[in-house]
């Protein structure tokens, strides 16, 4: 058995859960896919699974190495897709990941769209909102929203998300309604940390066309997206909130928009993905068609 059907097999026990089921995937014999994998341990001097009589586990080693092999071996299918199914479609596992409330409202219920255009893509969509390392996980892009760090990854803006101030009619009723941002200093805010940097973000308004950042006073803080909004409709403080993301909230009454006159800055809207010299065509076409899609939702909050 060669290393690139060593890799296949190492890749199938992790997501079998083991060797035995592993070896009805493959069609192999049990003692045969024990043995790949030993055969891979033996080249690279690192144990790559913890084994036990009920299921394998990777070790730390064997995580690097499972990611990288999941990569290489969807770049080795593309290859071949390339070369064997010239003028067909793109094929192929694709590895995505989008912030929550972007994956839950806007691409899940287009997925039906993307679908019909390429049957032959499969997709793993994660939902976080963490740094992900494209590299070392195999994801193939992810979509933020915010600004970005400096990053090796090709970023591609795709649009601008509108923000707003809202707060929790129970919020308001206890504190009162902020006409200016003068009145902030008599009320609270959740504080949003940023998950990758940690750092706690201000209040942001504009004044006098000028961008300006204030402190604020706060109870609580939190770097999940909708964590922080459960914290303003708990009645917790004041949210500086996408208006995509706080729109259902305030149609059902439970947020409502304060200091219209004085919003945060719109958040740019990117996709990134690792540079290469011959993206993945599969990659190519969901960055087109995601790009589009988030275009289209954006305007109509315009």
């Amino acid at each position: 058995m060669d290393r690139i059907q060593a890799m296949q097999v190492f890749v199938t026990v992790v997501d079998a859960g083991g060797f035995t089921k592993a070896a009805q995937q493959l069609q192999l014999p049990r003692a045969s896919v024990s043995s790949a994998v030993q055969q891979l341990e033996a080249q690279l001097g690192a144990r790559l699974l913890h084994r036990t009589t009920r299921r394998v586990q990777l070790t730390l080693d064997g995580s690097g190495f499972y990611e990288r092999c999941r990569q290489l071996l969807a770049d080795f299918d593309e290859i071949e897709a390339l070369f064997s199914q010239r003028g067909a479609g793109p094929r192929g596992k694709l590895r995505i990941d989008v912030p929550g409330p972007i994956g839950r409202q806007v691409l899940a219920p287009a997925l039906p769209d993307f679908f019909r255009q390429y049957p032959d893509v499969q997709l793993e969509l994660g939902v976080t909102d963490r740094p992900v390392d494209l590299i070392q996980e195999g994801v193939d892009c992810v979509i933020r929203v915010g600004f970005l760090s400096e990053s090796r990854l090709v970023a591609r803006r795709i649009g601008l998300m509108p923000q707003g101030n809202y707060a929790s009619p129970d919020y308001l009723a206890r504190h009162g309604l902020p006409l200016s941002p003068d009145d902030l200093d008599q009320h609270l805010a959740v504080t949003y940390a940023s998950p990758a940097s940690g750092k706690a973000l201000g209040w942001e308004y504009q004044q006098q066309g000028e961008w300006r950042e204030r402190p604020m006073r706060s109870c609580v803080s939190v770097n999940h997206v909708e964590t922080y909004t459960a914290c303003a409709l708990a009645g917790l403080g004041l949210i500086q909130l996408p208006r995509y993301d706080a729109a259902q909230y305030v149609e059902a009454g439970r947020l409502v928009e304060v200091l219209a006159d004085w919003p945060p800055q719109a958040l740019p809207v990117s996709v990134l993905y690792p540079h290469r010299r011959h993206l993945s065509r599969r990659v190519q076409v969901f960055v087109e068609w995601a790009g589009a899609l988030m275009r289209e939702q954006l305007q109509l909050l315009a």
